[in-house]
C-alpha cells in the first residue's frame, strides 16, 4: 500500500510535466520544423501574432535537365599509370556533398535557345550577342577539309542533339547565369505570380538576384499574400522555397566524383574496385548480351582511326555524337568519358590535389559582396539587369579566422608564402601575390599556368583512351575554345544529402 501511494504521485507528476510541455509547444519531434516554434512556443504563419512565415512542407525538386548525384567520400585522383609524368593527380581522400548535374552535355539546340533570347532582349546591345557566339572556326585545320563543320555543325538541325563546342569558360559561366534566371522566372510563372513577358528589353529582364532585391517588377499577376498584419501582399523570397539555387559549372572534384559513380560498385561502404572509367572493368567495350564488343564511349582508337571500318563502325562517331549516346553511368549521366571534354570551375594548379580542402575541394575562390550605396542599400543593377558585385576588401575581412582576403586563387601556390625566397616582412605588408607563377627571379621563364587557366576533363572524340579516365586533368586559358571541348551544368542540393530527413 505504501509503495503504491508513493508511486502514484510520481506518475501523475510525469503526466503533468509531459502535458505542460505539450501545452507550451515542447515535446515535439526536434527534427521537424512543425507548426510552432520549439524555442518560444509561438505558432508559425499566424497573422494574429505578427505573421512569422515558415515553409514547413518544403520538398526539393531537381531543376530541368538535372539528376541527383548523392555525395560521399572517395579517393580523388590517379587510378592508372601517369603516362605524362605530370604527377598532378596524386590520390587523396575527400568528401563531396550531394549535388545535381546535367544528365547530358549542353547541346547545340540549348545554346541556340540562349542566343535567341539574348538577341531578342539585348537588341540595342549587339555586342552581348556577338560575345556569346561560339567560335565555329575551331573546326578549321591547316591540312584537313573541315569547312562543312564550320558552316553546319552549330546551326544545322541534324546536329541539334550534339554537344555545343567552341565555347570558352567565360561563355559557359554566362550560360549558367542565363539558365538560372530562365528557370526561376518560369517557376514564378507556374506559381501564378508572374505572367509571361516576351517583351523584356535590355536591363529590364528577369534576373533572380535583381528580383529578390526588389529591382525587377515584371508582369505581376498576384504576389503572395502577406501574413504581416501591416502588409496585404509580398514578393517571393528565398525562404519560400520556390526559387532554385544557381546553375553553375561543377567543381573538378564534383565532376570526377560524378563520373566514377561509386554508388554502383559499393556495398555497405565497401568498394570492390576503384574504377578506371565511368563503368566497371578495364575495358572500353560493352561486355554483356547482344551488344558485347560495342564501344562504351566516343574516342580515337588509334592513329587515323576516328570511328572504325565501314559496315562495323566501332563508336559510330567521326566527330562528336548525340549527347545521350552509349550507356549512362550509375549516376544516370551520359558521356562522362569521350564525346567532348568538359570545362569545370577550378583554376588549374599541378598540386591542387595536395593543397585543397578535404571537404568540397576547390581552387578558384574570389570572395565577393554586393555593391552598395552610401546608405547601405543595394546599388542599381547593371546594363545586363544583374546586381553589381565586387571583391571584398581587406578591411571587410579583418578579424575573421576563416579567410583574410578576397582572392585565394594563388593560395599556397603563387603567393609570397609559396616562394622559396619569400620575405615575411613583405608578405606581412599585404603584397601577397607575385604573378610570377613558379618563377623565382625576373630572368626566369614563366610557365603557361596563370590565374586564368581552367581545368577540363573527360576525354573527347579526338583523344586516346588514356584521357577517358576521370582522374586525368588538363588545362586551357579561360578565353580559349576548342572543337572537342564543351560543358554541362551543376547545382547544389540543399538540405539532406539523400533526402531521407
Amino acid at each position: 500500500m505504501n509503495v503504491k501511494l508513493k508511486f502514484i504521485p510520481l506518475v501523475l507528476i510525469s503526466v503533468l510535466i509531459v502535458s505542460g510541455c505539450s501545452l507550451l509547444g515542447g515535446g515535439s519531434d526536434p527534427s521537424q520544423t512543425g507548426n510552432s516554434s520549439q524555442t518560444t512556443g509561438w505558432e508559425y504563419n499566424n497573422p494574429d501574432n505578427g505573421g512569422f512565415e515558415v515553409k514547413t512542407d518544403y520538398l526539393e525538386v531537381a531543376g530541368p535537365g538535372l539528376v541527383l548525384v548523392e555525395g560521399g567520400t572517395y579517393t580523388m585522383g590517379q587510378t592508372e599509370q601517369d603516362v605524362t609524368y605530370d604527377w598532378n593527380n596524386v590520390p587523396r581522400r575527400v568528401t563531396v556533398t550531394s549535388f545535381y548535374m546535367d544528365q547530358t552535355e549542353v547541346r547545340n539546340v540549348d545554346y541556340r535557345e540562349y542566343l535567341n533570347w539574348i538577341s531578342r532582349v539585348f537588341i540595342d546591345y549587339p555586342d552581348v550577342h556577338r560575345n556569346a557566339l561560339p567560335d565555329t572556326l575551331v573546326w578549321r585545320s591547316p591540312l584537313a577539309y573541315n569547312e562543312p563543320y564550320v558552316e553546319y555543325y552549330f546551326r544545322h538541325p541534324a546536329y541539334n542533339e550534339y554537344p555545343v563546342v567552341g565555347v570558352d569558360w567565360l561563355q559557359a559561366n554566362d550560360f549558367c547565369i542565363w539558365r538560372t534566371d530562365r528557370v526561376n522566372e518560369l517557376m514564378l510563372i507556374n506559381e501564378g505570380i508572374l505572367d509571361m513577358d516576351p517583351n523584356q528589353i535590355g536591363r529590364e529582364n528577369f534576373n533572380t538576384g535583381a528580383y529578390l532585391a526588389g529591382q525587377y517588377e515584371g508582369l505581376v499577376i498576384e504576389n503572395l499574400p502577406s501574413l504581416d498584419p501591416n502588409k496585404e501582399s509580398r514578393r517571393v523570397n528565398m525562404a519560400d522555397g520556390i526559387l532554385l539555387p544557381k546553375y553553375r559549372l561543377p567543381t573538378e572534384a564534383e565532376w570526377e566524383y560524378a563520373a566514377v559513380a561509386l554508388i554502383g560498385n559499393t556495398y555497405d561502404e565497401r568498394m570492390y574496385e576503384r574504377r578506371m572509367f565511368p563503368w566497371d572493368g578495364h575495358n572500353v567495350r560493352y561486355t554483356h548480351g547482344k551488344d558485347m564488343g560495342v564501344m562504351m564511349a566516343n574516342f580515337k582508337r588509334g592513329r587515323g582511326d576516328m570511328m572504325g571500318t565501314a559496315g562495323a563502325l566501332n563508336d559510330n562517331g567521326a566527330i562528336t555524337v548525340p549527347v545521350a549516346s552509349y550507356w549512362p553511368n550509375d549516376n544516370g549521366l551520359y558521356c562522362m568519358a569521350g564525346n567532348v571534354n568538359e570545362w569545370v570551375l577550378d583554376v588549374y594548379r599541378p598540386l591542387s590535389y595536395e593543397d585543397v580542402s578535404d571537404f568540397r575541394p576547390f581552387r578558384g575562390n574570389v570572395f565577393e559582396t554586393l555593391v552598395r550605396n552610401e546608405d547601405g542599400t543595394i546599388a542599381a543593377k547593371d546594363s545586363l539587369g544583374r546586381l553589381k558585385t565586387r571583391p571584398i576588401t581587406d578591411e571587410e575581412a579583418a578579424g575573421r579566422t576563416n579567410y583574410l582576403r578576397a582572392d585565394y586563387i594563388n593560395y599556397r601556390d603563387g603567393d609570397l608564402l609559396s616562394r622559396t625566397d619569400y620575405d615575411s616582412q613583405e608578405a606581412a605588408r599585404g603584397n601577397v601575390s607575385t604573378g610570377e607563377m613558379y618563377s623565382q627571379k625576373p630572368t626566369d621563364m614563366t610557365s603557361l599556368i596563370t590565374d586564368k587557366v581552367r581545368v577540363y576533363k573527360g576525354g573527347s572524340w579526338k583523344d586516346r583512351v588514356y584521357w577517358l579516365n576521370p582522374a586525368t586533368r588538363r588545362f586551357l586559358d579561360q578565353d580559349e575554345a576548342r572543337d572537342d571541348l564543351g560543358f554541362r551544368c551543376a547545382m547544389i542540393r540543399v538540405g539532406s544529402p539523400s533526402g531521407k530527413y
